[in-house]
């Protein structure tokens, strides 16, 4: 589900990848989340993250079946609300650069 305001979009997500969103899969999320211009974060739990901070995203602590938020703002916020949701909704061998 994707909402969003002008310059803002917002989506929740439930993590497929079974090693959820740690080491490789984390640092394919913060490269992805890197090429936009809009700020970008993640959520769960109450708790938030810079998208574009590879510790920051680990301290989160997400795996697999974990239910997260990702939010951004700024001029690109809909594509990258779409990419990064993608990615953590995908299949470990489509999306996140496990095999």
């Amino acid at each position: 589900m994707c909402n969003r305001d002008a310059g803002r979009a917002e989506a929740v997500v439930t993590v497929a990848n079974p090693d959820g969103l740690h080491a490789r899969p984390a640092a394919t999320f913060v490269q992805a989340a890197a090429g936009f211009r809009s700020r970008v974060r993640v959520g769960r739990d109450g708790r938030w993250a810079d998208a574009k901070s590879l510790l920051a995203v680990l301290s989160l602590a997400i795996s697999q079946g974990t239910t997260v938020e990702i939010v951004a703002e700024g001029e690109d916020a809909e594509e990258a609300v779409r990419a990064l949701t993608a990615l953590v909704a995908a299949a470990p061998d489509q999306a996140m650069g496990e095999t």
